[in-house]
Formats: structure tokens, sequence, C-alpha cells
């Protein structure tokens, strides 16, 4: 990595990490202290940036487009959601410990699967677990059939419609159509107290830094090489010896792994989690992120997060709501049409384009000396 990138990506880690939080403690009054909207608002944007270097991983650097990855994002948010449904305990609506929607469905008995997320260890282990299980079932089964391209796409889309309609049963005991929520601490601390939201938003911008250096060394060694190669070309890999469906396996299962960590980071700081998680429109919504800040670059896919939902934020604010659908998807034919590299990509591609044109010019002064 180059110096300058290397600083700079510094830079904006001390700025997620350090800064904002600090500002956030400051006094009430004072001008510079960032207030706790605005860092739960900046914590989700994290959550959402893990999200997608996922998705920039096995699609900007595989060539694998997954438009389901909002259901490995809502595994690791429901399993964290069972934890904080258990913490309520008494403290519900009925003073049951049965979460509240078990008691209107008349459920007498905490189903077995609950049963083990009032252990905060298991339910760490589940998020990335979970996830990563069903995306190895999924995977091996997809990518032995050497399925891939478009269909891979659209079976992916299918995953997502299929896991939104089941988890919208009641029979799932997860809540139905109004998933969880009433939530009231995490971990044993109040979770509307301002110090727990600023400690969830430090996790979750350290979770962001960590899973960068993941994609960053999974990217930058031999197994990364071989990646990219099968993004260029798959049936060249194949010819040399490579088995593709293991490294794509590899990969979609970390994958879906990130997302898990997104979600489980998710739900504490935005108090709610329900099937709206698993639609496919979210799917799609989180890979037109990596589109716009530039697929195959890791910085790329952490910076459209931000400026997508940033931007979302702002058009569905008043009267601007109505008509934010239109702008998403004429950001995305933009993109496609004039940077078809995405933010990121095109800055690269430029500077490497002015790059070659400096070094240029002392070969071609020195070239009438050559000939004489």
């Amino acid at each position: 990595m180059r110096s300058p990138e290397r600083w700079g990506l510094l830079a904006a880690a001390t700025v997620l990490v350090v800064l904002l939080p600090a500002l956030n403690a400051l006094p009430a009054g004072s001008p510079l202290r960032v207030s706790d909207f605005t860092l739960n608002l900046f914590g989700k944007f994290l959550a959402y940036a893990i999200l997608a270097l996922g998705i920039d991983l096995i699609w900007g650097y595989t060539g694998v487009l997954s438009l389901g990855h909002g259901v490995f994002f809502g595994l690791g948010a429901y399993a964290m959601g069972m934890h904080l449904m258990l913490e309520i305990g008494t403290r519900s609506v009925y003073g049951n410990v049965l979460p509240d929607f078990m008691v209107w469905n008349r459920v007498t008995e905490l189903p077995l699967f609950w049963k083990p997320f009032y252990s905060v260890p298991f339910t760490l282990v589940a998020v990335l677990v979970v996830p990563a299980l069903f995306a190895f079932v999924f995977g091996y089964l997809t990518f032995r059939s050497r399925i891939r391209g478009v269909y891979f796409s659209i079976i992916t889309q299918a995953l997502a419609l299929s896991t939104w309609l089941m988890f919208n049963r009641n029979a799932m005991n997860l809540g139905g159509t109004n998933g969880l929520s009433g939530f009231k601490s995490i971990f044993g601390f109040g979770l509307n107290s301002p110090a727990t939201q600023r400690t969830l938003y430090v996790a979750t911008a350290l979770c962001l830094c960590g899973a960068f250096l993941v994609c960053r060394a999974i990217t930058r060694s031999p197994a990364g090489r071989v990646l990219i190669a099968i993004r260029d070309s798959e049936t060249r890999v194949l010819f040399s010896g490579y088995s593709p469906a293991a490294f794509k396996l590899f990969v979609f299962i970390v994958s879906a792994a990130l997302a898990g960590v997104a979600g489980a980071l998710y739900v504490p700081q935005v108090g709610i989690i329900n099937p709206s998680e698993f639609a496919p429109g979210n799917s799609i919504e989180a890979v037109i992120w990596v589109a716009v800040g530039g697929r195959g670059t890791l910085t790329g896919a952490v910076l459209g997060a931000f400026v997508v939902n940033y931007a979302k934020t702002f058009f569905t604010t008043g009267w601007l709501a109505p008509y934010w659908l239109f702008v998403l998807g004429g950001l995305f034919i933009a993109v496609t049409l004039l940077l078809p590299r995405g933010i990121v990509g095109t800055y690269e591609w430029w500077r490497a384009r002015r790059a070659e044109k400096q070094a240029a010019i002392p070969i071609a002064a020195q070239a009438p000396h050559a000939a004489e």
C-alpha cells in the first residue's frame, strides 16, 4: 500500500473511531458536539459499510453477483435480537419472562431453539456461525452444480424472497411481521443510555476496521489473485488446475459472516429487527452501494455505503420521501453509464492514466537525442 493511501486510511479510521465519539461526549452546549442522533446515524452507516465489504469481496473481486446478502445480514440481526429480547425478562409489557409476542400468540413455554441465546458467548458465536453455515450449505450446492452468472443472481434473489416469506410467519416464533423490538439492555447495560450507544458506535467502527483489514489481507494474498482471475475468466482458472468452486465457496462464506456481524451491530443501534431486512429490494440496494463506490475497491464499498445511505436519509425526510426510489434508480443508471468503475474506481483509473502520461514525457523528450 502506498504511503499516502495508508495515511489517508489511518486518518479516516481515527476520525471514525476516536474523533466522532469524543465530540459526542462533549457537554450539550458545546458548538463542536456531535449529537446522539448523528452518532447513531453514523453507527448505522458503519454497519452497512461492513455489509458492503462482504458484497464487494464476492462481487467486486470474485465476479459473483449475489442479490441475497440481506439474508445473512438478517440472520445475524435476528441472532442478536433474540438475545436482546431475552434480556428484557420480566420488564416486558406483560411482566412475563416470555417475549411479549409469544404471550400474544399464547405460547406457554420458551421454544427450545431460543434457550441458548440467554448466553452472551453463544450469541456472539451464532452471529458469525449461523450466516456462515447457511452460506456453506447454499454455496456448496450451487457452486458444485456450476451455477454461475445471472442464474446464481436469480437464485440468491429467490432465496431472499423465500426467507422473507418464511420469517413473516408467526409459526416461526420470531415475532412474525412485527419482528423483535422493545429492547431494554445489551449485555447488562441500559440500551437507551448515551454512553451505551457511544460504546456500540465505537465497537461498530472497530469491527469495520477489522473487516477492512481481513478483506484486504484476502484480496492481497495468493488466494486473492485467484479470486480476481475467476472474475476475469473462470474457464481459464479451471484449466489452470484450480477449483473455482472451492475459492468461490470460501469467499461466499467469509462475505456471509461479515454480513452477519453487520446485522448484529445494526440491531441494538436501531432497536428493531423485522422480516423487511430479508426483502430482495434491500439486497439489491446494498449492491448499488458497492456499484456507486466502486466494486473491486474496498474503500469504494465503504464510501458507497456512506454516500448512498446519507442520500437516502436526506431524500426520505419531508416532502422528498416519495421520490427516493426514483433518485436511487437514477443514481444507479448514471453510475452505470457515466462511471462504470464507481467513484473510487474512476479516481484510481484517472490517477493511473496521469502517472502513465507523466512517465512517458521523459521518454519522448529523450527520443530525438537517441536518434542523433
